[in-house]
């Protein structure tokens, strides 16, 4: 079966200063440099014919019904004359109770005058698997540039956004808990939306919940009235649709820096703040004097149950990302750092349609690298990138050299889930474009300089590859002279579109004191016969987590392995791999399933009995279910699913139920809430996202 790498796919206390332009600023935002607005295909709305003010949610949570029931006030105006109908992205899972319209009778939205309440007619049609289209019919007095509001009040329950934990499904096992997952195209199961990152706004909420139940929000302000036992939260900058997020259950909080903050089960907190008290500080720090001030005011974390579906998600002041990576103190300290720098890269400036996510994930890779290396050196940045091109190329063996999703434009065919899409490519592909571009130039503080300058050019925008591209050879008005753009066989239209590995890649060589120990072990292992004398001068307690993955994930390349090599590696490295984290011991437990190694089988077992996690889960029954072990997967499978979320243990039916189909139920439908994409070179090792 494929090694497939997980994707990772970034609230707040205080009030910003908000900027004069505010209100330009908060309504639709493209085209950024006089194109043509984008086309975007996972987005059944018309949002190129209105502007999008602002929005308010008010919200009911009911975790015994699992449900949320409310209303949404939009602030719109038209755009274009004659626009009869707002058509918004929705989900079946959606119910809508009625839709109204107010309308000013002022032309601006600072003297909104009279105001007259019309309820409107609407309808939902289907567009997508993931989504529906809702089109509501407009009063005819509405006229171009007059602002108007409407009021939708609706209820949604267990759609793709929206995942209600039961209380065993918590890490304390003693409340329940719910959170929303937006990225790329599902909060249009939380709100009727413009679900398309072209679409940026301002938004407030207010969310009442059950007694002692804390909510957070990815807002810029938050409050709790205690007349009204609500939450209240406004994000005072633009964001896309997918960026807003809730969760809500037992949390605690803990402050880790001046403007960081923790938020975690009360089982968590204390192991959540000794990783990484004083650190995001530090990191902030370092990420503000290469890319300009951070912008968002505050930077929390909140730690979600092992339910989560993907390792990291940048939403804006507050960070989801799941529990299970404090077990691997690097992998946690690059997620956090790639979620920082998604504050600038990602979240301030977005990519305009998802068939160029790389502008948001690439971007995003090279800043977090650049961190990197300030903060701990070359060597270790140089090591963990070579650990993921290595799982890039594992990829590009799987895929093909000729596969379109290698491209960093990718384009959708009409109903492609753009989460399917997601993957290495996005990342690493992507990070290489933007590494060449620094190599172009010839300086990294210059490339850092302009960096800042894009930044401060494209804030609160979406923006699409030509822009980055003008505005690069702009700045660097002697690449465009020498006419870089168009250098044989590194043309920018080119790594934008062949397929295929990256044109280029960066010197990597100062990584070498760190990866060449890894690269000479794996010698030793494969060859014959075998070196004992020479391994054994080898000890991997020593190493750091990224060349023991490295050097697992080469040792997985390679199977199946002998017999013999398999019970040596076993007697050499098992019972210490057995005392590492998470990231480690899966590895080693891949390598044993895939050569059906059977002394160390029962050690998969109780793996699989204490990690619920989908970033573990599923590439361990991918696995399982591959080679000779099903029966043992089917074993595992039913003495542990009551501990998986429903969307995890619909998925893992799947796998089981390709090869026993006779003994396995698999739903008509695709999982709810499902994410991207669950094919195993997705799920594992790149822990860098959304």
């Amino acid at each position: 079966m494929s090694n497939f790498q997980r994707p990772t796919l970034c609230c707040c206390r205080k009030v910003l200063t908000i900027p004069n332009n505010k209100s330009e600023k908060s309504s639709n935002s493209m085209p950024a440099m006089g194109q043509s607005p984008p086309v975007d295909i996972a987005s059944a709305s018309n949002f190129h014919s209105f502007t999008l003010r602002h929005f308010h949610l008010s919200l009911q949570l009911n975790f015994r019904d699992k449900e949320m029931t409310g209303s949404q006030v939009l602030e719109l105006c038209s755009t274009k004359p004659d626009t009869q109908t707002l058509v918004l992205d929705t989900h079946q899972s959606l119910l809508i109770h009625s839709i109204d319209c107010k309308v000013h009778s002022a032309s601006t939205a600072a003297d909104v005058g009279d105001q007259v309440c019309t309820s409107l007619t609407y309808r939902v049609d289907p567009f997508t698997d993931y989504g529906s289209s809702l089109t509501i019919s407009l009063p005819a007095a509405i006229r171009p540039q007059q602002t108007f509001q409407i009021t939708i009040r609706y209820k949604t329950s267990d759609g793709p956004a929206i995942w209600w934990l039961d209380s065993e499904l918590t890490c304390g096992n003693s409340n329940p808990f719910v959170f929303t997952q937006g990225h790329s195209v599902c909060n249009r199961s939380f709100f009727p939306c413009f679900d398309t990152p072209a679409v940026k706004c301002t938004y407030s909420a207010t969310v009442r919940v059950p007694e002692g139940v804390q909510v957070l929000m990815s807002a810029t302000r938050s409050a709790y009235s205690a007349h009204e036992k609500a939450f209240q939260f406004h994000m005072e900058y633009p964001v896309p649709a997918y960026l807003v997020a809730l969760v809500a259950g037992d949390l605690r909080p803990a402050d880790i820096g001046p403007r960081s903050r923790i938020w975690a089960e009360p089982c968590l907190l204390n192991s959540a703040v000794s990783k990484l008290s004083g650190l995001v500080e530090r990191w902030l720090t370092v990420a503000e004097s290469l890319f300009g001030p951070y912008m968002w005011g505050r930077y929390d974390i909140v730690f979600l149950p092992p339910s989560f579906p993907i390792v990291a998600m940048e939403n804006p002041c507050l960070t989801f990302i799941i529990s299970s990576i404090l077990e691997s103190s690097e992998f946690l300290v690059i997620d956090v750092i790639h979620e920082i720098a998604h504050g600038w890269f990602g979240n301030a400036v977005t990519n305009a349609t998802w068939e160029e996510m790389w502008l948001s994930e690439g971007l995003a890779t090279y800043a977090q690298r650049r961190v990197t290396t300030e903060a701990y050196g070359a060597a270790f940045t140089c090591l963990e990138t070579v650990f993921r091109l290595d799982a890039l190329h594992r990829q590009m063996r799987l895929l093909g050299d000729n596969n379109p999703v290698s491209k960093l434009q990718v384009k959708f065919e009409p109903g492609v889930n753009p989460s399917s899409l997601m993957n290495l490519f996005t990342y690493e592909k992507g990070y290489c474009f933007v590494s060449y571009l620094s190599q172009l130039c010839g300086d990294t503080k210059r490339f850092d300089s302009f960096l800042r300058a894009y930044i401060e050019k494209f804030k609160f925008t979406s923006v699409v590859a030509q822009d980055l591209l003008e505005f690069f050879l702009g700045f660097f008005p002697e690449l465009k002279e020498r006419c870089v753009a168009n250098r044989e066989g590194l043309e920018f239209e080119r790594w934008l579109n062949a397929c295929g590995p990256p044109l280029a890649e960066p010197d990597l060589s100062q990584g070498c004191s760190l990866t060449e120990p890894v690269e000479s072990l794996f010698r030793l292992w494969t060859s014959e016969p075998l070196d004992s004398a020479a391994i054994a001068r080898q000890d991997l307690s020593t190493w750091r987590t990224f060349q023991t993955v490295l050097f697992l994930d080469k040792l997985l390349d390679r199977s199946p392995l002998s017999h013999e090599v398999m019970t040596r590696l076993s007697r050499s490295y098992s019972t210490l791999l057995d005392s590492m984290n998470a990231e480690v011991r899966i590895r080693w437990l891949q390598i044993v399933v895939r050569n059906s190694y059977y002394p160390d089988l029962y050690k998969v077992r109780r793996f699989l009995e204490s990690h619920t996690s989908r970033m573990y889960t599923v590439p361990l029954y991918e696995d399982l279910c591959g080679g000779a072990m099903k029966s043992f997967a089917v074993e595992v499978f039913y003495q542990t699913q009551a501990r998986l979320h429903i969307n995890l243990r619909k998925t893992v039916q799947q796998i089981l139920a390709q090869t026993f189909s006779t003994f396995v139920t698999v739903p008509t439908a695709p999982p709810s809430g499902d994410r991207p994409p669950d094919t195993t070179v997705a799920l594992r090792d790149v822990n860098v996202l959304a």
